[in-house]
C-alpha cells in the first residue's frame, strides 16, 4: 500500500542538473574533515595505547618496532597540521562558493535560454528547407553547399 503523505524522502535532483551547489560541495568537504578527524583520533588513541604498553614490552620489541613507535608523535603532529590546513581550505572554499553562487544561478538561466534559442533556429532552418526553390537560392548565394550523393559501398569480390 502506498503512503498518502508520500515516501518521506526528498525528491531527487533533475537529470539536467550538472553544477553542484555550494551546499553539496560544503557537505562533501565536511565529510572529508570528519573522516580526517576520526583518523587523527584513532591514531591518537593508538599512540596512547602503544605508549602505555611500550614500557611493558620494550624488552621484547624488535628494533624496527621501536623506531616506528618513536616516530608516532611526529606522525600525529603532521596529521594535526594536515587537518588544520583542510579546515582552513574548507573555510576558503565556502566563502568562494558563497560569492560564486549567484553567477552559477545566472549561468543556469542563460543556458536554458540559449538551448531554447538554438532549438528555435534549427526549427526555422528546417521549415525554410521545405520551401520550394530555397535550395537553388542557397546555391546561388553560396551559403549552402550542394549535398553530396551517397555512394553505395562496392561489393566484395570474395565469396563468403
Amino acid at each position: 500500500m502506498s503512503n498518502p503523505k508520500g515516501s518521506g524522502r526528498p525528491n531527487p535532483k533533475p537529470a539536467g542538473s550538472r553544477v553542484p551547489t555550494a551546499s553539496d560541495i560544503l557537505a562533501a568537504a565536511q565529510a572529508a574533515v570528519e573522516a580526517a578527524q576520526n583518523a587523527a583520533g584513532l591514531a591518537l588513541d593508538s599512540a596512547q595505547t602503544t605508549a602505555s604498553t611500550a614500557f611493558d614490552t620494550a624488552v621484547r620489541l624488535p628494533p624496527a618496532s621501536v623506531q616506528l613507535v618513536a616516530q608516532l608523535p611526529d606522525l600525529i603532529e603532521n596529521l594535526t597540521t594536515a587537518v588544520e590546513r583542510l579546515n582552513s581550505t574548507i573555510d576558503r572554499l565556502d566563502r568562494t562558493l558563497a560569492l560564486a553562487e549567484p553567477a552559477f544561478l545566472a549561468y543556469d538561466k542563460v543556458l536554458a535560454r540559449l538551448e531554447s534559442l538554438t532549438a528555435l533556429g534549427e526549427e526555422v532552418f528546417n521549415r525554410l528547407d521545405k520551401l520550394p526553390g530555397i535550395s537553388l537560392l542557397g546555391r546561388f548565394a553560396g551559403t549552402r553547399e550542394p549535398a553530396e550523393p551517397v555512394r553505395p559501398e562496392p561489393k566484395s569480390r570474395r565469396r563468403k
